[in-house]
């Protein structure tokens, strides 16, 4: 991938701000493997470094760890027996084992990547990837969602310095992980959409070309829709690139902006439900996928019947929003309302700009249609139950996810409007 050409496109950009990457190299190509070592030496990455993995993206990514002994690195291994999401003990424990290495090199995808990526940074060592699934489009990004105290908070830290991923490993990947995978990439239609409202509603930062990156690496992974459920290298390597170009966005906004809106928030509202009680939570990208998919038809209904609005000033009833979150969960929640990102908004100018908010739904996000032909094509998930998530909890979901983060969404937006988001489900 050229990222100094990607560089070059944003120098003096409409928006006044300066876009810089901290990742220098991205390599995706079939056999890459047996180069991993050379590549990171040539880099000059540290030669003591701690190798994070679990046994599956390990019996993955065979001989990758032989590569990089042979390159005359020298490698501390935690592995785990299955990485399933990213807690912030497992961060502390790649955390302890920093002390006497230069550098950590996260061997897998999503969780894996995840812890890595905060304890590298806090522990001020450099951070690279070897990928060994299609499955998430953080690989590039700089913030990592982290499970504390139940609650799911981003953590704003740094991107790798390197991405490697050998095509011929994530060709084989499981289709439920590349499935996941595209279903992490169409949430971008949502998230560019809420982006664009928080711009006109509160003048938040908001850069098309940035946008336009991020797009363009939606549209390599969408157009590739029927190939995911196969083994094909060249299909998988482009879906790799349009994750990483997701994640590069990201960065380049310096927020998690251009890739997620009110999908990613309903989705970590699902899963710290599930994960206070105990209860395996799905593949974020699968869940993701599915909350896209409701969210977009959503949307579509309210633009869609919804002409006018008179919003009144936000007054919501924090007794009853606290009960539908585990005791655990609430100090984390309120550190994220006090103060309420509500405080910014004027209802009248959200009168005054619902048309655009209308006319960015119907330019922005594909029809209904579109999003169930594309999901399907790609095997993904598409409905609640694919995901174990009944009637009741998907309500408390679509109801009070908003309430998990600082942002505007027009899911947030809803109880301003005096709109019922289980009106526009269907």
């Amino acid at each position: 991938m050229d990222l100094k050409k990607i560089l070059h496109s944003l120098e003096n950009c409409p928006c006044g701000r300066k876009h810089t990457f901290v990742t220098e190299i991205v390599e995706i190509e079939s056999g890459l493997t047996a180069r991993m070592g050379k590549i990171l030496a040539d880099a000059n990455f540290p030669k003591k470094v701690l190798l994070v993995s679990d046994e599956n993206a390990m019996k993955a990514a065979k001989g990758t760890v032989e590569a990089i002994e042979a390159a005359g690195f020298e490698i501390k291994k935690l592995i785990y027996q299955n990485m399933m999401y990213a807690k912030i003990e497992q961060v502390r424990e790649v955390e302890a084992l920093c002390a006497d290495v230069d550098g950590v090199i996260a061997l897998g995808t999503g969780s894996i990547n995840d812890i890595c990526r905060v304890a590298s940074f806090r522990q001020k060592k450099e951070f690279s990837i070897v990928a060994t699934a299609p499955s998430m489009d953080g690989f590039a990004s700089d913030t990592a969602p982290i499970i504390e105290n139940n609650f799911k908070n981003s953590f704003f830290v740094e991107q790798p310095r390197i991405i490697l991923a050998d095509t011929k490993v994530l060709a084989k990947a499981p289709l439920e992980l590349k499935a996941a995978g595209f279903g992490d990439m169409v949430a971008k239609y949502i998230g560019i959409a809420d982006w664009q409202i928080a711009n006109l509603l509160i003048d938040e930062y908001y850069c098309p070309a940035v946008a336009d990156i991020t797009m363009q690496g939606v549209k390599k992974v969408v157009d590739l829709a029927e190939q995911v459920n196969g083994e094909d290298e060249v299909a998988a390597g482009n879906i790799m690139e349009g994750l990483i170009l997701s994640g590069l966005g990201m960065k380049l906004a310096k927020s998690s902006r251009p890739a997620s809106g009110a999908e990613h928030v309903v989705s970590h509202y699902l899963e710290c439900y599930k994960l206070a009680r105990g209860i395996w939570p799905e593949f974020h990208g699968k869940k993701v996928g599915v909350a896209s998919v409701l969210i977009n038809r959503i949307y579509h209904n309210i633009a869609d019947r919804v002409e006018e609005v008179n919003p009144t000033a936000d007054n919501p009833d924090w007794d009853l929003i606290r009960a539908q979150f585990d005791t655990t969960q609430h100090a984390e929640l309120m550190k994220v309302n006090e103060p309420s990102i509500m405080d910014k908004v004027d209802p009248a100018r959200l009168k005054a700009i619902w048309p655009d908010i209308r006319r960015i739904i119907k330019t922005v996000l594909p029809t209904d249609e579109e999003m169930m032909k594309m999901m399907r094509a790609a095997g993904a998930a598409t409905e609640p139950a694919d995901v174990h998530v009944d009637d009741e909890l998907l309500e408390k979901g679509l109801r009070y996810h908003a309430y998990m983060r600082y942002r505007i969404l027009l899911t947030r937006l809803m109880p301003m409007l005096g709109l019922d988001i289980m009106d526009f489900v269907k």
